[in-house]
């Protein structure tokens, strides 16, 4: 598939009247292609803003947990960093085969109802969760939880699907047997999580987007996508939040 036929995929609102389909059974049918997608731009600019998220993290015999952590695709740089265990949650049994087929040493755990149910209080050093909460319709219960098992001092490391890009009609679709699906998403807004965070004692580091602009634009001119990109340009279309679990949280 083409970059043209991605971006008409991820930013064009004609693609509203495509069926949403629950994130378990939309990504055990995206798994086998996940990871051929050299030319997806949401993936590219994840890859980008997570890369400066846990730049000045130490993650040296740290325990981390990865929520959403679908077929593992930033392992590599984060096992690099040599913690001492990276554990992945994913709600698609699917993903994580791909991922045990990638990493036949790693830990794995099928998500039910978002629970933690194999941490501990207190338990991570690290969360991460990328391209994830949007998939979730409860986010207050989801933060509570995740900040459940992380220690105190820990942090939080999550990007997503920019919700201004959502509310305008954006959505995550993919092609399976020559149909177009999209995955359900919910609009969980910037200050909305800011708000949660906040009531659970989650300092916030750093908040970072990418918008689309002249820097993508090569993305849609190689594959003559220019009025995609003119009616999305200056859309926020990613974004990225680092927390800190402070010392009120005890």
């Amino acid at each position: 598939m083409n970059l043209l036929q991605k971006s008409r995929q991820y930013f064009s609102k004609k693609l509203s009247h495509s069926h949403p389909t629950a994130a378990e059974r939309a990504y055990d049918l995206w798994s086998e292609s996940y990871d051929q997608q050299p030319d997806n731009l949401m993936l590219a600019l994840d890859e980008e803003i997570f890369s400066e998220l846990i730049k000045p993290l130490n993650l040296k015999n740290k325990i981390i947990a990865d929520i959403g952590c679908g077929t593992g695709r930033h392992w590599m740089k984060i096992f690099s960093q040599q913690p001492k265990k990276l554990m992945g949650f994913d709600v698609s049994n699917g993903m994580l085969k791909i991922l045990q087929q990638k990493f036949s040493w790693a830990e794995t755990h099928l998500l039910g109802n978002n629970g933690l149910i194999h941490l501990k209080n207190d338990s991570c050093d690290f969360i991460f969760s990328t391209l994830t909460i949007a998939h979730i319709k409860e986010a207050k219960k989801t933060l509570n939880e995740w900040n459940r098992v992380l220690k105190p001092g820990g942090e939080m490391v999550i990007t997503d699907f920019h919700p201004v890009a959502l509310a305008k009609g954006g959505k995550r679709t993919f092609v399976y047997q020559n149909k177009t699906l999209s995955v359900i998403n919910y609009v969980h807004t910037i200050p909305e999580l800011m708000e949660i965070a906040d009531q659970l004692h989650l300092k916030v580091l750093q908040v970072t987007e990418r918008i689309i602009d002249e820097k993508v634009k090569s993305y849609y001119e190689k594959n003559k996508a220019l009025s995609v990109y003119d009616a999305w340009k200056g859309t926020p279309i990613i974004y990225g939040i680092h927390l800190k679990k402070t010392d009120a949280a005890l």
